[in-house]
This record gives C-alpha cells, structure tokens and sequence, in this order.
C-alpha cells in the first residue's frame, strides 16, 4: 500500500476513534475496547488502533493520552469544534462557531485539508498556550459552502484551469480537456469541483455553463448571479407546469371571494415595474370614516404546494435585483401575467381591509380571499405629481390615503420606530448596459404612501394571528423579526456619531430611536449622510425570518410579518398559506418544518442582497473605468489595516486607498477610533472625513477601484 493511501486510513481511524471517547465521555478504554466498539475485529486492523493510540499519546499536541498502561482518553474532551471556514488571503482561516462568546480557531494553511471558504467544518483545537490565540487543524469537512465558482478559464494543449473570481478561492480548479464543455480560452465560465484527489493541492471541475467574453455586460451580470448561486434560467418543466395554467377565472371561485371589482382600485409602482404584486381600493364610508383596502395578489391560488413551482420558488427565496434586470423568483408567466395586478383585468387576491377615520384609528378590519378590477395603473411618478398640485383622477383618494399615511408614519415615529433614509445608487445605461453616469433615487410621498399602508396590512396580519393561543397553544407563523442592536455596536456608533457633534441617547429603547431620528433628519442632505446612516444600520442588528420572534425593532411593531409581496419573496407565500389556513378553522402547523424554510429565506435573502450590491460594485467600477486621472471630493468610508474606503461625493462610487501609496508618512490603523493614523506627523484620516482623492487604477475583473490622495 502506498504511503499517502496509508496516511489517509490512519487519518480516518483516528477521527472514528476520537468519536468513540467523545460518546463514552473520555472513559480511558484500551486498543481492544475501542475496536469492539467500531465492530473491527481482524488483527491487522486492532493492531492500527493499537499504534495509533501509542503514535498520537507519545506527541506533545496528539488527538490521545495513556493515562494508564494501555489505558487511552482524548488530550482534552473538548477537544472538536464545529464551525465555518473564514478564510484569509494569505492562505490560513479562522473558524467562526455559533457560540459568540468562543474566539475564533486559527487554522494555518497546510491544516485545513482542502477545506474552502464557508464550508462546515469539524475542527480539533490544540491546548491553548498562554497569551497566544487557539490554534486547531481541520480533521473532516461536514458540508461544502459551495461547489460552483466562476472565473476565467485559461486552456493549453494538455489541460486547462479556471482561476476563480472570488477572491477567498485560493486554489485555481484543474479541468480535463474532455470536460470544457464548449469552452475557449479566456471565456468566463462556471465550473462545478467534482473531485478533490488525496494529496492534491488542486480540485478536478468540470465547466457546467459558458457565460461568455469577460467585461461583456450579460456575461458579468449572469457571473454575479452564479456567484451567489442563483440559477440563470427556469428549468423547462418549471416553464411548463406555469405555462400549464389557466387565464380563466373560474366563476365558482368568484363566489367564493369577497367581490370588490365596483370599488375604486389602482396600483402605484416604479415605471418600469412589470410585477404589480399590490394595489389600494379606496371609499368612503361617511364623512368620518373611510374603507382601505390592501389587496395582495393571491399567488398561491396558483401554485400548488410541493409541485414543481413551489419547489423551484422556495429554492430561490426571492426575486434578485441587479443593476440592470430582475431576476424573478416566478416564471414570466405567473410574475408579469397571471398574477401581476394590471388595470382593467379581473385578478385573484388576498386582502387585508381596514376602517379608519380620519386620525387612522382602525375601527374595523377583514382579511380574505378576493376578486378585484384595477381601474389604474400609477406610476410613482404620476402619483407624485398628483399629490404635489393637487389636480388629476382620483385626486381626492390619493390626498386622504397620503393624510392618513402621513398620520400612520408620524405615530410610528412616536412609538419609536427608526427613521432610515439612506440613498440608493442607481446607474443610466446605455443599450449595452454600459453606465453613462449615477443617481441616487429621491423617495417621495408617493413611494412613502404605499410603503405605510404596506406595513400596516404586515402588522395587523402577524398581530392577527400573533394574539390567537397562549404558551405551547400559540399558532405557529412566519415572522419578520428584528432585534435591538447589542450594546456594544450601539456604544461605538453613537461615540463616533459624537465626533460630528451628534448625541445618541442609549439609556433606552425608545430613547436611542428617538435620538437616532433626530440624528437622521439633521443629517440629511450633509456630506456625511451616508456614512452615518451606513454605520447607523451596520450597528443594528439584522433582520430575519422565524417562527420564534415577531417583535421588530426598526419598525417598534410588536408583531410584523411580510404578507405583501408573494411574487418576489417566498416567505410572503409562506404566510398567505398559514392565514389563509387559520381563517378556515386550521389548528396549528409543524413549527420546526416552517423554521427550517425561514432559516432558508433568510439565507437566500442575504445572498439577493450581496448579489445585488456586487452588481453596483461592478458598475460603478465600469464607469470610473472612463474617468482614470479625474479628481473627486469623497467621505472617508471604512478604514482597514490597508488602507481606507473613499466614497465620493457626487456619484456615490466607492474605492481604496492603500496605505503603501500615501507617501507622506507611515500610517497604521487605530481600529477603536475608525482612523488611519502617520507615525511621525500624527496626521489622522477619520471615518468621515473630507479628503479630496483621483482615481488611480480600476480592476474590473475583481471590481476593484483604487485612488491617491490629492494632498
């Protein structure tokens, strides 16, 4: 047997062996107890546990230690951890665990067994030394984070390789000839690792799909969505079963729905919007009160649970929100068609309606299947316009709905929810997708309106089903859940929200929202707007989805759930299914199966959101790809021990720069006071600060930009 083959079985025997003591509780045991217990009993193999024993106890760091004549315990019983790879650039990771309060494990790069960023791994810990940090190796990888990478494929005449796009990818992937796929030299490609050869340094792949030429707008924008691991097309028997279904609805189902098809309705969405998911009807009831309804298109009249939508739906988690195209979590189909509430068609939906009077007091309030006949679609635009002359159809709606949502977002405020208005880029592109220059979108009355009376038909759905059941009888649901920030982040905000003469009352709850508020409304329209609101929410924490919490604290509802918007967000569906089956007399659901989907949406959500911001990483670069040499005044951003973030004022485009390139000094950084700091002069560059930069160099390929400082 070779040496590498022998290596690799005493290398498994070692960690079943450790498994053995770990389940008896470390009992010493002898070489015959822990065969028996592992069911060996041919000599050969008794007699490898036997000198693994005696091999690893005679080593200062080994997995065992005689305690008596042939007698063995683990070194340490806790001597395994399970966490996730965070690996570095130099090579070597640290394992993140689940328990905050337990340091990270430092693992150098020759202990890590082929493990790669983000995989679950179990981890054996040496005995920590005094003053240094736990060190540990790698002994099993539980799950791969990811098999696919994308990046650039180099071919010769033998072989050929993909160096990936990610940059905690250390390993370049080797790619059989017969394995291309159809791929030329310098494509850029997705490649999934289909072995890891014992010993190897490197990984054997294969390409799955060809996007492309580098720096071709669709090929960069399908690798952003590779990347995260969204799929860039439908499979064709999803496409199928949606274009399987009906555009009739069927009159038996309109008997039994709620008919508002004679009252006053219409939606309010961006301009380019395709996937109406939510309209507003409005009447007056009498000269006190008024009827509002949110009605929410009834996706999951369509999609029948476990079928090949549902699936292909939950998989995805959500619709994702590129630069310069949507990714929908539905088919065309179902997302622009069957369930996109447009004007003048008769559409399914689920609603939630409410009394009011005038203060926006609720009085009444209903939840139920319905039928409903859009009678306009507004953009955000034409909506505005209404509200700021006065003039146009349904003036007189549009005005009451805005007073009342004016009334519902001020006492929201007062309850103490947080006012976070930080501004989102947006690009002019060209036919090819090429930026000809950035914005930052103006949110408005109009945009504020629909996003009042969305939160209130969230609150009252989780509130109504929240308040129903005490203790173990409480109906299991899905929440938007968000927790007060921890202390620790909030102290730190608000000492460097100081430094700009902003105070931060952190006493309590309602006392930090309330002077957050203030902070956000006295920093709007100053250079240090977004830094502050970027800080702002980077200190709080993040919200989820669960069965478990509903309270949210940026918004101060006690109970809040998302149930307006099924098209592009699963959990939404999720929750359409639970209402629709508690109003019909359900008892209750499996609360475990539904946290397990949550855990999901959420993780799916994160990946949405990260997509979405490397697409603006990229296009930003790709615009200042034109203005090398140019000058810009910036905000100092975010500082690292290698330089600092510069966002620039006028376009909202963010670079580096590194700290080998200013000159004048040797800086390092003060992480405690978020600054750079020169060693001699003691000239300091703060979060915050002004400094006027010109861009030096853009990596499109790694969407990197770099800039000097114009002393």
């Amino acid at each position: 047997m070779s040496t590498k083959k022998a290596n690799a079985i005493k290398h498994v025997l070692s960690q079943l062996i450790a498994d053995v003591f770990e389940k008896s509780g470390n009992k010493a045991l002898n070489y015959k107890q822990v065969s028996a217990q592992l069911n060996i009993d041919d000599p050969v193999s008794k007699s490898t546990i036997l000198d693994i024993l005696q091999e690893e106890s005679k080593i200062k760091s080994g997995l065992f230690k005689e305690v008596e004549k042939g007698k063995f315990t683990l070194r340490e019983l806790k001597t395994f951890t399970i966490g996730k790879v965070d690996m570095t650039a130099d090579g070597s990771a640290f394992i993140v665990t689940e328990d905050e309060f337990e340091d990270d494990i430092y693992i150098a790069p020759r202990k890590l067994r082929n493990a790669l960023h983000g995989d679950s791994v179990k981890v054996y810990t040496y005995e920590k030394s005094k003053g240094r940090k736990k060190e540990g190796e790698v002994v099993e990888i539980l799950e791969r984070f990811r098999t696919d990478f994308t990046g650039i494929i180099k071919i010769s005449k033998r072989f050929a390789f993909l160096i990936a796009d990610d940059r905690k990818m250390l390993h370049d992937i080797f790619i059989p000839l017969e394995d291309l796929n159809g791929a030329q030299d310098q494509d850029k490609v997705v490649v999934t690792i289909t072995d890891w050869p014992q010993g190897s340094k490197n990984p054997v792949g294969k390409v799955k799909h060809v996007l492309g030429k580098q720096g071709e707008n669709n090929t960069e924008m399908s690798a952003i969505l590779a990347d995260y691991g969204f799929p860039l097309a439908f499979p064709d028997f999803v496409e199928k079963e949606a274009d399987a279904i009906t555009d009739d609805i069927d009159e038996e189902e309109i008997k039994k729905r709620k008919d508002y098809r004679d009252i006053l309705t219409f939606t309010i969405d961006p301009f380019d919007a395709k996937d109406f998911d939510d309209a507003i009807s409005f009447r007056t009831l009498d000269e006190d009160t008024y009827e509002v309804g949110i009605h929410i298109a009834d996706v999951t009249h369509y999609i029948v649970p476990d079928s090949a939508l549902d699936k292909e739906a939950y998989e995805r988690g959500t619709s994702v929100y590129l630069v310069d195209r949507v990714i929908p979590m539905l088919p065309e189909r179902l997302s622009n068609n069957l369930c996109s509430l447009r004007p003048n068609e008769d559409k399914l939906c689920f609603s939630a309606v409410f009394v009011l009077d005038k203060q926006a007091y609720i009085k009444d309030q209903w939840f139920g299947k319905t039928v409903i006949h859009s009678d306009r679609r507004f953009t955000y635009e034409e909506a505005q316009k209404i509200l700021e002359t006065k003039e146009g159809l349904y003036s007189h709606e549009l005005l009451t709905l805005n007073n009342l949502a004016h009334i519902l977002r001020e006492r929201k405020f007062k309850q103490g929810a947080i006012n976070f208005e930080s501004t989102e880029v947006k690009f002019r592109l060209d036919e090819d997708g090429k930026p000809l220059g950035v914005y930052t979108k103006e949110r408005k009355d109009a945009h504020k309106l629909i996003e009042d009376f969305m939160l209130l038909a969230n609150r009252k759905v989780a509130e109504y089903i929240g308040k129903q059941g005490k203790g173990k009888k409480k109906l299991p649901f899905v929440y938007r859940s968000h927790d007060a920030p921890n202390e620790q982040s909030l102290t730190a905000f608000a000492q460097f929200a100081a430094r700009f003469g902003y105070k931060i009352n952190t006493k309590s709850d309602k006392e930090t929202a309330k002077s957050l508020n203030t902070l956000m409304h006295d920093v709007e329209g100053t250079k240090e707007q977004n830094v502050l609101t970027t800080l702002a929410i980077r200190s709080m924490a993040k919200a989820i989805y669960t069965t478990k919490k509903h309270s949210h604290y940026g918004l101060a509802f006690d109970y809040y759930t998302h149930f307006t918007s099924p098209i592009r967000r699963y959990p939404d569906m999720m929750v359409h299914r639970l209402l629709a089956y508690y109003l019909t007399g359900g008892k209750g659901v499996n609360e475990e199966v539904y946290e397990k989907m949550c855990v999901h949406a959420s993780q799916m959500e994160k990946k949405a959101a990260d997509a979405e911001r490397t697409s603006i990483k990229y296009k930003q670069a790709e615009y200042l790809q034109d203005h090398i040499g140019n000058i810009y005044l910036g905000i100092v951003s975010g500082v690292t021990e290698w330089g600092m973030y510069v966002e620039i004022e006028e376009n909202k485009c963010e670079g580096m720069v590194r700290l080998r390139d200013i000159t004048d000094d040797f800086y390092s950084l003060d992480e405690k006071n978020y600054a750079i700091i020169g060693q001699r002069k003691k000239k300091r560059y703060q979060l915050g600060d002004e400094v006027e930069i010109k861009v030096k160099t853009v990596n499109l390929a790694k969407r990197q930009i770099d800039f000097t400082l114009i002393s």
